[in-house]
């Protein structure tokens, strides 16, 4: 069992259709955050922010690049703000953390603060990814998780059961991995986590879990070593 970890949680999951951010997703996904916090484990966040801005709308508005994802780091905080109420009320104690400066509603982001909380039996929710425009939640996730020293990254998709050959929704022929090193999530283009990403995993050897977050105690059997998704290793 693992005794820090950085779950990244995907944005588009806690929102419902008619809703960008739907409180019984939020409540649920809190409840299933609880079961490893009642464990004693300790949880740095990062959440997407896709239920409030996703690439196709910024398309259509013919956006800048640096605006759309200015607006997208935007998004993660109102999630994340949103995510520590819903831990909160769920009986969790819970700190956001911001790569902008927003005083007022967030600490700044820093890794010994960081540790600090979660040493603290604090949940650490990062929001802003990583502060600058074209770079991913995902780089953002692997970044925090190296700075909090987690032991891995539990990457929770919407709607997604682990890492396959190919889209399972349009090739019918498509194969699930249940373990993959980096080196093969490249050569095999699977695009599950960006390059930048799968870099800083890599150097930092960290394993990564990829597995439907919709699936009730997913995030449980993650950290208890239960198979579940795909595993994403340096080395196997």
């Amino acid at each position: 069992m693992y005794k820090r970890v950085l779950l990244k949680l995907s944005g588009e999951a806690l929102g419902s259709k008619g809703k960008s951010i739907d409180p019984n997703v939020l409540d649920r996904t809190a409840k299933e955050i609880k079961e490893i916090y009642d464990m004693g484990i300790e949880i740095g966040i990062v959440v997407g922010g896709g239920n409030l801005l996703r690439g196709k709308f910024a398309e259509e508005m013919h956006m800048d690049r640096c605006i759309a994802d200015n607006i997208g780091m935007l998004g993660t905080m109102m999630n994340a703000l949103s995510l520590k109420n819903a831990l909160q009320n769920q009986g969790m104690k819970a700190v956001v953390m911001s790569a902008i400066e927003m005083n007022k509603i967030a600490e700044l982001a820093d890794s010994e603060r960081a540790i600090k909380h979660l040493e603290d039996n604090e949940i650490v929710i990062f929001g802003c990814g990583v502060g600058n425009p074209y770079f991913s939640t995902d780089t953002c996730a692997a970044l925090r998780a190296a700075e909090i020293k987690a032991e891995v990254i539990l990457m929770a998709k919407n709607g997604v059961d682990g890492v396959y050959s190919a889209d399972p929704n349009v090739d019918k022929t498509a194969v699930k991995y249940d373990i993959l090193t980096y080196k093969e999530v490249l050569a095999k283009d699977l695009k599950v986590i960006d390059l930048t990403g799968i870099s800083m995993c890599e150097q930092a050897n960290m394993n990564t879990f990829v597995f439907d977050m919709n699936v009730e105690h997913n995030i449980r059997d993650a950290v208890l070593g239960t198979a579940v998704g795909t595993k994403i290793v340096k080395e196997k």
